[in-house]
């Protein structure tokens, strides 16, 4: 079974293209819904990130968003330590599900490229990718610069891709997966 990956940087409209995806019968194994599910509910992940962050990451069976994206965002040691907790779950829970396809943002950094066969990265024009950012996520565009900065370029991302999927409003994104269909039979 070959295994497809679909990445690129926050507002870049990788999830987009996956609902897409799902309108023509594909289902996508999202990494970022998978990890939120795992740091709730697997209990050795719990530990682990109340070890490494304090009992205040959670607030119940809630993960506490702002102290774990406080801690993420400051500094890239910390950034690694979640990651080595989370990554491996992560990966795991995706060769377990039996999925052919899978959205991951951080696919090169998270190692999970090696798990799939095709690589295509969805891009956009930091303007765009930033409106997308503020709007979706009621963040200031600093906030919204600061997370792009915490990923890998987006140039540097689709280099080591496959494929690359356009999304900028301008490009048709139906013709584009049609072409991806014809080329890896989807």
């Amino acid at each position: 079974m070959k295994r497809i990956a679909i990445t690129g940087g926050i507002g870049s409209g990788k999830s987009y293209v996956c609902r897409i995806l799902k309108g023509k019968g594909i289902d996508v194994y999202d990494c970022d819904e998978a990890a939120k599910r795992l740091m709730r509910t697997s209990e050795l992940i719990r530990r682990r990130l109340t070890e490494l962050i304090g009992a205040q990451v959670y607030d119940g069976e809630r993960l506490n968003k702002p102290v774990m994206a406080q801690f993420l965002l400051s500094s890239d040691e910390n950034q690694r330590a979640i990651n080595a907790i989370v990554h491996p779950a992560v990966g795991e829970d995706f060769l377990r599900s039996g999925m052919k396809w899978m959205e991951c943002a951080i696919l090169f950094e998270s190692g999970f490229d090696k798990l799939v066969d095709y690589k295509i990265c969805v891009v956009a024009p930091l303007e765009i990718r930033l409106q997308r950012i503020m709007q979706r996520d009621g963040l200031t565009r600093q906030k919204a610069m600061e997370w792009i900065g915490k990923q890998m370029p987006q140039e540097e991302v689709s280099s080591k891709c496959d494929f690359v999927i356009v999304n900028d409003g301008v490009e048709d994104l139906q013709q584009q997966i049609e072409n991806l269909n014809n080329i890896i039979k989807i």
